[in-house]
């Protein structure tokens, strides 16, 4: 049976543990912890580069991407959106961390140095949703490449959305590209069921998952409330048909007839 009345789930650290109860997930889920000063120095000590996030944040808001650099005079550095400072000790750097977050609680991420294209980050964006059947269904992939000199993708704050077969193709070949892209389906469709199985009214999954420079998939985030509107852009439009179509029937987007009706009563409102 269909859920028509598809939850959203804004709490990363709860969808983070429900992934890592599949143990096929599991492997793929960054280290994630709650953020405080102790985590952040000892991730920072661990791998060298973190992300810090809103638990509850949307659209890339309030990330800081925060690397640790031995050896240098200011070996702490936090980059968010297009700014980036430096800082001279652990002290300092979780002192800029906590103003920035304004008392909102944070969570901190391994960080994944991922692939780039012209100097640029990107990651995949792998949508999930049950089909008219009521099983979940891998119904579109595409890939999301920063806007120069920031740290996330995210189409709304900057990042271009692009075919990834355009971005896999120069590293893979077309059979490797199409391996990989298969890949990234299965992690996606396995990740939404984990989920669900947490929290069996959510009806759509967006998998923000990210290739490292050694190309293994890392789930960087799950959202409950995918932008249907992200797959416009592909060139094979046969996608978007099916990601809009199928979100209508989960009720995440008006009817088609209610939509144009909406948008021509805003348009006669326009000419008055």
């Amino acid at each position: 049976m269909i859920n028509r009345k598809g939850v959203h789930i804004a709490n990363k650290w709860v969808k983070t543990v429900a992934t890592l109860r599949d143990p096929a997930v599991a492997p793929h889920v960054p280290e994630t912890r709650r953020m405080n000063r102790a985590t952040l120095a000892n991730m920072l000590n661990r791998y060298g580069m973190i992300y810090v996030k809103p638990v509850a944040g949307t659209y890339g808001r309030g990330v800081m991407r925060i690397e640790r650099t031995p050896g240098q005079r200011l070996p702490y550095s936090c980059h968010a959106g297009l700014s980036k400072k430096r800082f001279s000790s652990i002290d300092t750097l979780y002192g800029h961390v906590l103003r920035m977050k304004r008392r909102r609680p944070y969570l901190a991420q391994r960080g994944v140095h991922l692939l780039k294209t012209n100097g640029r980050r990107f990651d995949i964006r792998v949508m999930v949703q049950k089909n008219p059947a009521g099983a979940w269904e891998p119904t579109g992939v595409i890939a999301r490449v920063a806007q120069k000199g920031k740290a996330v993708t995210n189409y709304h704050d900057g990042g271009t959305p692009v075919p990834l077969s355009r971005l896999l193709l120069p590293k893979l070949g077309s059979n490797g590209a199409r391996q990989a892209e298969s890949k990234l389906k299965a992690l996606g469709l396995r990740s939404a069921r984990a989920l669900a199985r947490a929290h069996p009214k959510i009806n759509m999954v967006g998998a923000d998952i990210g290739l490292d420079t050694k190309l293994r998939p890392w789930i960087i985030e799950l959202n409950t409330s995918p932008d249907p509107y992200l797959f416009r852009h592909l060139k094979d439009k046969s996608t978007h048909r099916k990601v809009m179509r199928y979100a209508r029937l989960l009720g995440r987007i008006p009817a088609a007839r209610t939509a144009s009706r909406t948008r021509t009563a805003i348009r006669a409102r326009r000419k008055r």
